[in-house]
């Protein structure tokens, strides 16, 4: 069972690399936003599946952690979008 965990986090890190692409190609920030929000739920399954195959409990908080990042980033890039359109400055 463990060579189909790691095989999943192998996986899951190979989705990555579309993410990297539509990081650095992205069209628009909220594109390039939605990558990154790709990254830290890919982090979190990658470090759930580690936990699970080194039988680690201490990597089930890492994976927490990661996963409050990313949803502290999500917040954080709304309202900084929020801000800038009530300022003005959207690029719409």
């Amino acid at each position: 069972m463990d060579e189909f965990y790691l095989g999943m986090a192998v996986m899951l890190l190979l989705t990555l690399v579309g993410g990297l692409w539509r990081v650095m190609r992205g069209p628009t920030p909220a594109d390039r936003m939605l990558a990154a929000q790709l990254f830290g739920t890919t982090a979190v399954a990658c470090v759930l599946l580690l936990s699970q195959v080194f039988e680690r409990v201490a990597l089930l908080d890492v994976a927490l952690v990661f996963a409050l990042l990313a949803a502290v980033t999500s917040v954080a890039f709304v309202r900084r979008v929020l801000n800038d359109e009530e300022a003005g400055h959207g690029d719409n």
